[in-house]
């Protein structure tokens, strides 16, 4: 079939519900929104639109993608990223972080065959400095080759410029982390244009607020990659996930599988499951097996519902 010379091939940008922002060739920009009911595209999708008018369009089919990544909570699923090389996972000295919220992102990350990069930012607050990275090392550790960790000090540009930018060139990367965690201002530093908005973290709560209200995608300085900012969260729900996904998003296990005595093990209980013996000789951290089982209980009861 010969292609439609009226479509426009473009990518979306940025979402607000069912409205996309998609980028076509030379940087001029359209409202677009998907046809009929379906909600299907997401930030960093390919597509061809048909335009309307001076300024919209409608989206009549996403091109294949790399991977797609979700975000549950007790409500829904939502795919909010797509076409992602690497994650940005940012967090902090200050406030504390959630090793459980980290390690679902790092799930998600794997299974969606995302290479992950934990940045530790706030580094100039040395009181905590130690602890944080205790913290991170438990995390990056579990994975084999350990997961890369950088620190920053986002509130400094041109130095967080300087150490991020040479890992960001020529791929799209997602920055993602709990709220109050500093994400806005690294985006800063690292996309001057996109001015977002920071708030000051409240030391009382340990808890920071919410400044991303949309997921959006930005150019680096020099075009060369791409940016994806998203709301910082505070849930991470995975119940899009198959078993096997889950599996997958613990890299560690695999080579202890290898001698699980039952083909179908879920390493839960069963005799003679390889992955068991190694969480009892130390070679896989019981924190990760327990995160493990906590997401496949989590999906199981939410299956029943």
């Amino acid at each position: 079939m010969a292609p439609d010379p009226s479509l426009v091939a473009g990518r979306i940008i940025a979402a607000h519900g069912r409205h996309y922002t998609v980028e076509l060739a030379g940087g001029a920009t359209r409202q677009c929104f998907p046809r009929g009911k379906k909600s299907g595209p997401a930030v960093g999708d390919h597509v061809l639109i048909r335009p309307q008018g001076d300024s919209e369009g409608v989206i009549e089919s996403i091109q294949a993608r790399r991977n797609l990544l979700y975000r549950s909570d007790d409500m829904r699923t939502k795919q909010f990223a797509a076409n992602v090389d690497q994650l940005l996972l940012v967090v902090a000295v200050e406030p504390a972080f959630s090793p459980d919220l980290v390690g679902r992102a790092l799930v998600a990350a794997h299974s969606a065959d995302i290479a992950p990069l934990i940045i530790l930012n706030k580094a100039d607050l040395a009181g905590g400095l130690d602890k944080a990275q205790g913290r991170v090392h438990a995390l990056s550790s579990a994975y084999q080759p350990p997961i890369p960790v950088l620190l920053t000090n986002a509130l400094d540009t041109q130095a967080t410029a300087r150490a991020l930018l040479p890992h960001l060139r020529g791929k799209c990367s997602l920055l993602l982390g709990q709220s109050g965690m500093g994400k806005s201002s690294l985006l800063n530093a690292l996309v001057p244009q996109a001015q977002a908005a920071t708030q000051e973290h409240s030391i009382a709560l340990d808890a920071g607020r919410h400044t991303t209200t949309s997921t959006r995608l930005y150019h680096l300085p020099g075009g060369d990659g791409t940016l994806i900012d998203s709301p910082g969260f505070q849930n991470f729900g995975l119940f899009h996930l198959s078993p096997g996904d889950i599996e997958r998003g613990f890299p560690e296990f695999a080579q202890h599988a290898a001698h699980c005595r039952f083909y179908n093990c879920t390493h839960r209980r069963e005799p003679g499951c390889g992955v068991l013996a190694a969480v009892q000789q130390g070679d896989i951290q019981p924190e990760r097996h327990e995160l493990y089982l906590r997401i496949l209980a989590e999906n199981e009861a939410q299956e029943r519902y």
